[in-house]
């Protein structure tokens, strides 16, 4: 290959079939489907959101609040839940998903202390509460963070 071979990706380039002004006959000739006049026929016609002046829908409405865009969406899972698991089982997020515990890990699943845990098991999430751990590791299975 070399630079007198090279050509776009197929699809990747839609080439502009409609030839605006091209007489009545084309359907689309005389003003070129920007209609008769005004400001939005001319070059260089406003951007989207102009109100031609009058102050704008986005500045007339107030800002409230803060979105943190650096959140983390944490998935929190009760002790209780894991139950369903076998004796000697390893629960990971994957485990999670395919027995439906949870449907959506977002940025992480989260173990917390509500409810009893009669089984050993070998956890591996993104975290856990302190009761949980606590809870896990005194049936002597582990707590391991991911």
């Amino acid at each position: 290959m070399d630079l007198s071979n090279l050509r776009p990706a197929d699809g990747s380039k839609q080439g502009d079939k409609f030839r605006r002004g091209r007489g009545h006959g084309s359907g689309n000739g005389k003003t070129a489907g920007k209609g008769h006049k005004g400001q939005k026929a001319r070059s260089g016609a406003p951007r989207p959101g102009f109100e031609g002046g009058q102050m704008p829908l986005y500045r007339r409405l107030p800002k409230r609040g803060f979105k943190c865009r650096n959140s983390k969406t944490i998935v929190g899972i009760n002790l209780g839940v894991l139950e369903a698991f076998e004796d000697g089982a390893t629960v990971t997020v994957e485990t999670l998903l395919e027995t439906g515990i949870i449907k959506n890990p977002r940025d992480g699943v989260k173990i917390l202390g509500d409810g009893e845990l009669t089984k050993k098991l070998d956890v591996k999430v993104n975290a856990f509460s302190a009761k949980a751990a606590e809870k896990i590791e005194a049936l002597g299975g582990k707590a391991e963070v991911i």
